[in-house]
């Protein structure tokens, strides 16, 4: 089988739309670019940023939130295929 990883980044609701656009795709690239310096083959690992597009909590643009809260939209999540070829 082969192993493909794609890297979502995210960011918070704080700051403008587009500027949290750039952030999170500067973010997975980043990311993507570590990992591929770690021995990791470029064609097995791409990378998507998302701003602040699925937040995963309430903390929407102007609603309270704690330092906490705002910390679990900004992330990088790790999706892992596995292609079984036959």
């Amino acid at each position: 089988p082969s192993i493909s990883i794609q890297v979502n980044s995210h960011t918070d609701s704080r700051g403008k739309d587009d500027f949290n656009m750039r952030l999170s795709e500067n973010r997975a690239s980043a990311t993507v670019d570590y990992i591929v310096k770690a021995g990791i083959s470029a064609d097995r690992i791409s990378g998507k940023g998302f701003g602040e597009t699925r937040l995963i909590n309430r903390c929407t643009n102007g609603v309270p939130c704690s330092e906490a809260e705002h910390q679990e939209n900004r992330r990088s999540e790790f999706i892992v295929s596995i292609n079984h070829k036959e």
